[in-house]
């Protein structure tokens, strides 16, 4: 993501999230808990918007992505969306469906590690909401269901056909996305949906912690391995070593390999300056 910005002023109030800056920690939460956060059309454009834009404002180290309430998120809203796209033509539904990709991509492409704080339902889009999160951090209420053939849509919705496999494997990817049963926080972190299991009430303080350990590392050696995490998922061997090497390289030059070498020869912490 780009950090040059043009003529657009940076946004002053996310109608459709509630958004918190501290110590280069941003913490996003879904705050509509009496419909379990479900996503509105709305909500799904300030996801896609916010994600460059705090890249580009260079402060963000780490963001923590949350639900109020009884849960994480429990998908499109039902009368708002579902209902709402039965009136739509197909170039309207094309732009929808682009847009809730477009947040998908905005997760993985940001510079920022992303942890999903999940507790209760995460459900259809809130399951690939997780999904596309660098770290799912859970507690034991938590249960993931990506429901899209339950309302007689693909499995594959906003790029889950290409994550859930590189998380968890073809064959749970394929029970998962083609039957749409939930599977609570155990089943979860067998597979390795879930990053860290939390003790129950306690999802959303132990992804602050990891957070705060990610927000004090080497922000930049942190957002070229999520850059090259994502792009050599598709790589041959050899392409994916010689961009390792370029990479290197480039980090090599970085401050923050220099400073490394300083505290450890004066036996103190690196002070990272993330450049």
């Amino acid at each position: 993501m780009s950090p040059f910005t043009g003529s657009a002023p940076r946004t002053e109030e996310w109608r459709h999230l509630r958004l918190a800056l501290d110590s280069g920690i941003a913490t996003v939460t879904l705050a509509r808990p009496d419909r379990l956060n479900a996503l509105t059309f709305g909500a799904y454009a300030d996801l896609r918007d916010l994600l460059p834009e705090l890249a580009r404002g260079g402060g963000v180290r780490a963001l923590v992505l949350g639900g109020e309430g009884r849960g994480f998120c429990s998908g499109g809203d039902v009368d708002e969306i579902i209902g709402a796209t039965l009136a739509m033509d197909t170039r309207r539904l094309l732009d929808f469906n682009r847009m809730t990709g477009q947040v998908v991509r905005a997760l993985r492409e940001c510079p920022f590690p992303v942890i999903a704080a999940v507790h209760g339902v995460a459900a259809g889009a809130g399951a690939v909401l997780a999904l596309a999160a660098d770290f799912r951090v859970a507690d034991p209420t938590a249960r993931f269901a990506f429901l899209f053939t339950k309302v007689g849509l693909s499995g594959g919705d906003m790029g889950a056909a290409y994550l859930l496999p590189r998380v968890v494997g073809l064959g749970h990817a394929t029970r998962l996305l083609m039957l749409g049963d939930p599977v609570r926080a155990d089943e979860a972190e067998r597979l390795g949906l879930i990053s860290l299991l939390a003790a129950e009430g306690e999802a959303a303080t132990a992804a602050r912690g990891l957070a705060r350990r990610l927000a004090a590392g080497p922000a930049l050696a942190q957002a070229q391995t999520k850059a090259l995490l994502t792009a050599e998922l598709d790589m041959p061997l050899a392409a994916a070593v010689e961009l390792d090497a370029a990479t290197q390289a480039l980090l090599m030059n970085s401050d923050d390999y220099a400073e490394f070498h300083a505290a450890f020869t004066q036996k103190r912490p690196p002070a990272w300056q993330g450049r």
